[in-house]
């Protein structure tokens, strides 16, 4: 019987997970582990909405997998799996496709974003019906709360409609799911331009700090941080640069920015970068060294990964039955 709300949330495969991941997602799963019933799974389905090179996506998989485990996610307490291994997520979205409408889809502006960069004609299918694989994806385990960012709010509300819809065509079915916005992790923007979020799909390397970065390379791209003019060390709507690294440093402290604020009242930027720096690799240092670890032991994260999976199936399995028979498919 389940006695806990249910959370579920995931990463892709794709890039390299950095700093932002870490402080706005990671971190904040960790903490909430004793007090939900968490899924949290590797998006790898998600991840092939664009080409990837399968020999990078496997090792990416085990890579992000191997990263959860080392940040403090830990799978006697949560669901940890991969989507493609539980089949229900790609059934589950085809039933959601025939409730979702074509003009919903043509709204998200993800899809719009991405299509316009490189061609909305040679944009995949799949990039366009990501929103219902997701939807899918929630809906499946009934999730009660969702850790969301700005960006992937349209996204949620399209499950919200589609949860709605369902059971008002065919019965009370699934659980219409709310945006879990979590008090710790500000959304941590890119070191060379500070009103874009930190990506890890950047070209430019220097833009993010990856989890796996060696001390030395974080030391050189947060000394390579861009800042704001002026000299005041404030976190601002006017000096986007420095409230970054600001809210970078306090996420990673614990401390208050108004606090980190006092104690560099009399110093420079650069007083700032260098103690940023030290305190960016003491805190990913025993990640990366834990996901290094894991990594070296490729059958066992395989292992955790499986019996996650078959966790999952369980859960999704009922959810998926239950929409047949509410469709008239069983």
């Amino acid at each position: 019987m389940q006695t806990r709300r249910r959370v579920f949330s995931g990463i892709q495969p794709s890039g390299n997970l950095h700093l932002g991941n870490y402080l706005g997602a990671l971190k904040n799963w960790v903490g909430i582990q004793e007090r939900y019933e968490n899924y949290f799974c590797i998006v790898d389905l998600h991840a092939i909405t664009v080409p990837q090179d399968p020999k990078i996506l496997r090792s990416k998989i085990r890579e992000v997998a191997a990263i959860y485990l080392a940040s403090g996610i830990d799978p006697e307490k949560s669901v940890v799996f991969r989507q493609s291994r539980v089949p229900e997520h790609a059934e589950l979205t085809w039933l959601l496709n025939c409730v979702a409408r074509f003009g919903e889809l043509s709204r998200m502006t993800q899809f719009k974003d991405k299509a316009q960069k490189g061609g909305a004609e040679s944009a995949s299918v799949g990039l366009y019906d990501y929103p219902v694989l997701m939807a899918a994806d929630i809906l499946l385990y009934n999730a009660h709360l969702v850790p969301v960012g700005e960006d992937q709010r349209q996204h949620l509300e399209l499950t919200r409609t589609l949860a709605r819809r369902f059971n008002h065509l065919y019965g009370e079915t699934f659980v219409v799911p709310e945006a879990m916005i979590l008090k710790t992790g500000a959304r941590i923007m890119a070191l060379d331009e500070p009103t874009a979020k930190m990506s890890k799909s950047s070209p430019v390397q220097g833009s993010y700090v990856a989890i796996l970065d060696e001390p030395d390379t974080v030391r050189r791209k947060i000394r390579r941080a861009k800042t704001d003019s002026g000299s005041e060390i404030t976190a601002s709507p006017d000096k986007p640069a420095i409230t970054n690294l600001l809210d970078i440093y306090g996420g990673l402290t614990g401390v208050p920015v108004p606090e980190i604020e006092k104690q560099y009242r009399s110093k420079g930027y650069g007083d700032l970068k260098k103690d940023l720096a030290e305190v960016v690799v003491e805190g990913l240092s025993p990640i990366r060294d834990r996901t290094r670890e894991l990594l070296d032991n490729p059958r066992e994260l395989d292992e955790i990964l499986e019996a996650g999976a078959e966790r999952a199936r369980e859960v999704a399995r009922s959810t998926l039955h239950e929409a047949w028979t509410r469709m008239g498919l069983d």
